[in-house]
């Protein structure tokens, strides 16, 4: 039966996110069938300045047991 599995990170971290992903994969075995991922737009950072903050990330991963 076909499963997903939401992970959700921030784009600074996007190493952790991924390490994260592989470890899951790896200790439960699953059989993935596709990955995919959506960055959300940019917003300007809370304290008032006109840098951006991070923006968050959501990756979708499909599976079978």
């Amino acid at each position: 039966m076909r499963q997903v599995k939401l992970f959700k990170g921030l784009e600074m971290e996007l190493g952790t996110l991924e390490k994260e992903i592989n470890e899951w994969i790896e200790q439960t075995g699953v059989q993935v069938t596709r990955i995919t991922g959506n960055v959300a737009p940019q917003s300007i950072s809370t304290d008032g300045h006109s840098r951006f903050s991070s923006s968050d990330i959501l990756i979708i991963v499909e599976y079978e047991k």
